[in-house]
Parts: structure tokens; sequence; C-alpha cells
């Protein structure tokens, strides 16, 4: 099968689809009208029913007598009995309802239907008269004459204003003195077309009741009835061609506020216009006249012949035009934002789709109720250009905001380093959230403005109280829970960030405490917040929280080893053990320690070995950073040299390392000369020990190791050394040759 066959069906349903959507909107409008006439045959009824009870003695006599005994009484009179009244009320389900609804439309369009076949099969309810007909004619076209030569007239002479407003515009954006001249002088044309519109209509008023019926002679409510149709037509039809120049401005470039080329401006706006009169006039004109002096079938007949060809006119200046707009609605989107480019672009390829059904949902409205049909469309059309430019310039507002980067000044920023990066993360999010509120508002309220959803309703409604009171409770709980979480990440942060030389900095177990501390605390934030949101939503959390205990408690029992480590690490920051930064020895791995958590440390050993050890595992801390270090210096120093010589200069080269000013800070008190602490048959070993800074030890070990050979070597003080004597045999002795310079080999 090829490719068109089988999109043949998928259009098909598309457009089934289609129909059936504008069809129920058309029910929907026109079921208003079916309650409105049901209403009137029951005070119909009521009023027949009265009017035999009181033609009748008898009943007339039993209604006095009750109403006496109930001003007696002061109780009302009983109601008739009716086990459906007292019945209570049925509380359908969503299914239901839009079941009962879906009917109540279809019968409503059946009804419609059923008239209009019953009005094109009567006979007129009247023979044409010309003698009637005739001057009411000219007294009608006299009225449109003359209003359309004032409008004209008024808008000639306009030109050259409408000139200079555009000038002045254009005059201001090209020096780029004032932004705001270009918009005013657009609004201001605007006005001035409404104003012109507004003098135009008052004039036909007083021209139609007072020069047209003595004119003609002919002042009949019809004839006045007319008039004012056309009047009405005028006004709907002149505005919505007001705005159509407030866009397209096909005579005054400068006061165009889009991009368009003139061609194309002058394109859209003539068949716009052509259309929009065609429409507008045909239904509020044409077809009521028709229907007074032809007769209804007429009406419905021309009106249906009028929405049908200016449909298909329409539809196929849509179909025609749909690649040139599509490109240039993709164009427009290359441009945008990244927001308003995603949704030009989604436009961009169901524009047509949208237009086409504009107009179909507007002839079969034409069908059902000619009258209002267009006055419906064009307050939907205004409602929804004003609820999408609204959304449009907010959304753009926010889609800006996003995209800027907020930057506090250096000193806050020395103060609370990570304000700055958090503030940035959030702001964003804030605004995407806002954003997306504000597409789903436009949507309700363009719902709304098509009467598809009655908006104001809903929110008078314990659902839409209900709905729009939790969101707002949401967004205000998260508020609440961002800016307590920035205030006090904030205060940690600004606390660890104090300089060394600040009496107030903190040291480092205190650093190491409010580290966890930040970590805990937006555990405990984010699970309250969620909980909260839950309960706000209407979910009950309280079994959530019994679920949440038993699931700990069973966690415990098969998490042994992580309660271990988390209790052992509770304790060991109790009793400071150890600290981020400091040089420990836990588990046999000696490192600094570069993260500590609520169940283990993170040490970087000398070789640069990340290990991850458990607060289970550490059976013993061995702590270098703490108060002080010492160094205790063995020297090995030959048998055969003398004690207190040694001794003497080892003194010597402490004291030179005492006189370092590099190194003098590092120590701390005097040092220990402790003499011979070992005797071997080739050695002894003096020792000294110094105290030193924390973690300065080694630092003083390299210095007076390199202090100590200096000066052993000076005095000639040797370290010793390993003799070897070999010994050979008589015969091995002779065999071998004499060494280069000795007599030979002592045996």
């Amino acid at each position: 099968m090829s490719q068109g066959a089988r999109l043949i069906p998928t259009f098909l349903r598309y457009w089934l689809f289609v129909f059936a959507l504008l069809f129920s909107f058309t029910v929907a409008i026109s079921s208003a009208n079916a309650a409105d006439a049901a209403k009137n045959s029951d005070s119909k009824a009521a009023y027949t029913a009265l009017a035999d009870i009181l033609s009748d003695a008898s009943s007339r006599d039993a209604l006095i007598a009750e109403l006496r005994d109930s001003a007696k009484t002061g109780k009302p009179p009983a109601p008739p009995s009716n086990k459906e009244a007292t019945a209570p009320p049925r509380s359908d389900s969503f299914a239901e309802q839009l079941d009962t609804t879906v009917q109540g439309y279809l019968a409503a369009a059946q009804n419609k239907l059923n008239n209009v076949v019953t009005t094109l099969k009567a006979p007129p309810h009247k023979a044409f008269n010309p003698d009637t007909f005739w001057p009411a004619l000219s007294h009608f076209l006299f009225t449109v004459a003359v209003t359309f030569a004032i409008f004209l007239s008024i808008r000639f002479f306009a030109t050259p204003f409408y000139k200079r407003i555009g000038s002045w515009g254009h005059k201001a954006r090209e020096k780029r003195v004032d932004w705001a001249r270009r918009p005013t002088a657009i609004l201001s044309a605007f006005i001035i077309d409404l104003l012109i519109l507004l003098f135009c209509i008052t004039a036909g008023n007083i021209i139609a009741a007072s020069f047209g019926s003595t004119s003609f002679g002919h002042n009949s409510p019809a004839v006045m009835r007319q008039q004012t149709l056309f009047l009405n037509a005028f006004a709907l039809i002149e505005f919505f061609k007001a705005i159509l120049r407030l866009i397209f401005a096909p005579k005054f470039d400068y006061l165009r506020p889009f991009p368009f080329s003139d061609a194309t401006a002058k394109y859209w706006n003539t068949r716009l216009a052509w259309l929009s009169g065609l429409i507008g006039y045909g239904l509020m004109v044409v077809v009521p006249i028709t229907n007074v002096q032809l007769g209804t079938s007429v009406g419905v007949l021309v009106n249906f012949c009028i929405m049908l060809a200016l449909t298909v006119y329409a539809i196929g200046l849509i179909l025609i035009n749909r690649t040139p707009i599509q490109k240039e609605i993709t164009a427009l989107g290359n441009r945008s934002l990244a927001f308003f480019g995603m949704f030009l672009h989604a436009l961009s390829h169901v524009w047509h789709l949208l237009a086409i059904g504009y107009f179909l949902v507007l002839f079969l409205l034409s069908q059902f109720d000619p009258g209002n049909s267009l006055a419906f469309m064009m307050d939907a059309t205004i409602k929804s250009l004003l609820v999408v430019g609204c959304g449009a310039l907010v959304s753009g507002l926010l889609t800006r905001w996003i995209s800027r980067r907020i930057t506090l000044p250096a000193e806050m920023k020395l103060k609370y380093p990570m304000l700055e990066r958090r503030v940035n993360s959030y702001i964003p999010s804030a605004l995407q959230i806002m954003r997306f509120i504000v597409v789903v508002a436009i949507l309700l309220f363009l719902l709304d403005a098509w009467h598809i959803f009655n908006l104001r309703s809903w929110l008078d409604s314990a659902t839409g109280e209900k709905i729009i009171g939790g969101i707002i409770h949401i967004l205000l709980i998260m508020f609440i829970a961002v800016l307590g979480w920035t205030l006090l990440a904030s205060i940690i942060e600004h606390r660890l960030s104090l300089e060394m030389d600040n009496p107030k900095h903190p040291g480092a177990r205190e650093r190491t405490l409010l580290t966890l501390f930040r970590n805990v605390l937006s555990i405990v934030i984010t699970t309250i917040t969620v909980m909260i949101i839950l309960s706000q939503i209407g979910i009950n959390i309280a079994p959530l929280l019994a679920g949440a205990g038993a699931l700990t408690l069973a966690v415990s029992f098969g998490a042994q080893t992580l309660v271990k480590d988390v209790i052992n690490g509770i304790f060991i920051q109790f009793e400071n053990g150890m600290n981020t930064g400091e040089y420990v020895t836990v588990f046999g791995i000696t490192g600094t320690v570069e993260r500590m958590t609520i169940r283990s440390i993170g040490l970087r050993d000398d070789y640069g070995v990340y290990h991850l050890v458990p607060y289970s595992s550490i059976t013993t801390v061995a702590n270098y950073a703490r108060e002080f270090g010492v160094y205790r210096a063995n020297y090995v120093i030959s048998r055969d040299e003398d004690i207190e010589k040694a001794n003497e200069v080892l003194k010597q080269a402490v004291a030179e390392l005492r006189e370092n000013p590099r190194l003098k800070s590092l120590l701390i008190g005097e040092p220990a000369f402790n003499g011979v602490v070992k005797l071997d048959d080739i050695s002894f070993t003096l020792r000294t020990t110094i105290r030193t800074v924390a973690l300065q030890q080694w630092t003083i070990q390299y210095a007076l190791d390199k202090l100590v050979k200096e000066h052993f070597q000076r005095a000639g003080i040797k370290t010793p050394h390993q003799n070897v004597q070999i010994s050979y045999a008589e015969q091995q002795r002779k065999a071998l040759p004499p060494l280069e310079g000795e007599d030979g080999i002592t045996p």
C-alpha cells in the first residue's frame, strides 16, 4: 500500500475528531438557549395552571381557605408529596457526569437540527410585498451610504496625521533616543481609529433616527431594527478591521509593529478585511433581513450558502499560504529565546490546523445561532489574543530573568562563599515553575474564553478552591524551606570561611561538626518539606511515618554494621578523636583526613591513595596533629670515638638548629640530651629529644640530621663500619697471587 493510501485513513480520523470537537463546542454554546426556552415554557405552564384554579369557584375557595390557615399557623402550605424530590441528591462520578453532559449536548444538537429541517420545510410565513420592501431597502441603503461616506472621508483626511505620527516614532527609533516613542505612536494611531469609528457610529445613529425616517416616511419598528442591525455590524466589523490595521498597517510601514514587508501586509490585510466584512455583514445584516422580508426558510438557506462559500475560501487561502507562513514562523522561532523558539517551532507545524478549525467552528456556530455566532467568535478571539499576548509578555520576561546570573558584592562573596552559586541555582528553577504556572493559566483562560471550561465557576467551587489553595500552600512551603536552608547554610558557611587570624576562627573540631551539621540539616529539611507537601496534596502521612518506623527497625536489624558505624562516628566526634585536615593513623593506614561523614572517613595517604574507612573498623586512633610533636633523634657512633666529644658536637648541632630563624619558631621548650642509650660491640648510640609544633617534627628531623652530619664530619667523628676477616688454608694461600702493595694475606 502506498504512503498516500496509508495517510488517507489517518487524515479522515483526524478530521472526524476535529468535527466532533467543534460540534461539541457548538452544542455547548447552544445548550444555554435551550435551557432558557425550557425555563420560559415552565413559567407559561405555571401561569396557565394558576389561571385555571382561579377560574373555578370551588378551587378558588379551597385555595383561599388554605392560605388563611397558613396565615394563622405561620406555616407554608404543605408541598405535594414527591418521592423523587425527597430522594437524596445523587453523587455521580466523573464518568457519569461526562456521559450525562454528552447526552444533553447531543439531544440539544438534535433539537436544533430538527428545528432547521422543520423551518426549511415550512412555507413562508408571509408573502413578498414590494410596496414595503423597496422603500425600506432605500431607507436602509441611505443609512449605509451616509455612514460609510462619513467614515471613509474622515479616514482620508486623517492620512497626513497618521504619517506624521509614524514619522515621529520612526525618527526616535533611528536615533535610539526614546524607545517608548514608537509603541506610543502605534497605540496613538489605534486610538484615533477607534475614535473615528465611535464618531461614525454616533453619526449613523443620528442619521437613521432623524433624516432617514422623515425622508422616506417610514418610521416603522422593522425599518429601525434593520438600521440597528447594520450599525451593530458596522461597529463590530470595523473594530476588527482596526485591529487588522494595528497589526499590518498596510499604508503606513512606520506604524507596523511586526517586521512584515509592504506586500505581505497589504496581501493579508486586504483578504482578512474582505473576509471579515462578508462574514459579518452576511450574518448580522443579510440573514436577519432575509428572515424578516422573505421568510426563515430562505434565511437559513442564504446563511448556509454564504458561510459555506466563505469557509471554503478561507480554508483554501490557508492551504495556499501554509508553507510560506510556516517558514516565516520557523525563522521567527530561530531568532527568539529558547522557550519562545520551541513554542514557535511547534506552532509552525500546526498553525494551519488551528486556523482551519477556527473557521469550521464559525461555520457550525453560524448554522445554529447566526445572530450571536459572530459576536461570540469576536469576543472569544479578542480574549484569546489578550490572554496569549499578556502570557507571552510575562513568559518573555521570566525567560530573560532565567538566563541572567545574579552577582553578589565581593564583600558578601567573601563572607558567604556558596551563597551566589546557591541563589543562581534556585532562582532559575523558581522562575521556571512560575513560567509553567503562566502557561497553565493561559490554557485555562483560553478554554474559558471559548466556553469550553467555566473558569469562574470552577474557582468558586470546592474543588477549585482546594486545588488553588493547595498549590499556593505547596509553593509557600517550598519557598520557606528553600529560604530557611539558604539562611542556615549561609550562616554555617560564613562561620567556616573566617580567616585564620580571626579570633572567632573555628577550630578543626568545630569545622568538622559544622560540616556534619550542614549535611544533617539538609536531610532533615528535605524530609520535613516532602512530608508537609504530601499532606497538602491530601496523602495521609501517618501510615507513611508508621511504615518508615517499621522499615527503620527492619533495616537496623539487617544493617547492624551501618548502625555501628553511625554510633562509633558520633562518639569519635564527641571525644574529638579526629577532625578534617588532621594527620592520623587508623586501621593501620596513615594519612590526612579529607572527609568525614556520619558513617565513614576518607583518608589520603602519603602515596596519594584515597582510603574510605568505616567507623566500625576503627579501634584505635593515632592523631599526630594534637598540641605538639616530638622528634627523638638517635645517632650511632663508632665505639672507638670519645663519648664526651661526640655529645658536645651533637649539642653544637642542636644549638645551630635553634638559632635558625626559619626553624626556631617550630621548636617548643629546651631539647633533652639523653646521652648513651645503647652500646654494642662496634658502636654506641647518642639520643636527643626535641619537642616541636604538631606535624613539624619531620621538618626538624630533616634539618637536624643534615646539621649533625656536617658537624660530625668536621670533628672527625666516624660512624661504625663493619670489618670482614677472610681466612684461607695453607695450600689455598700459596696458590693465590699476592695483592698489589702488600706482602700477602695474613692467615
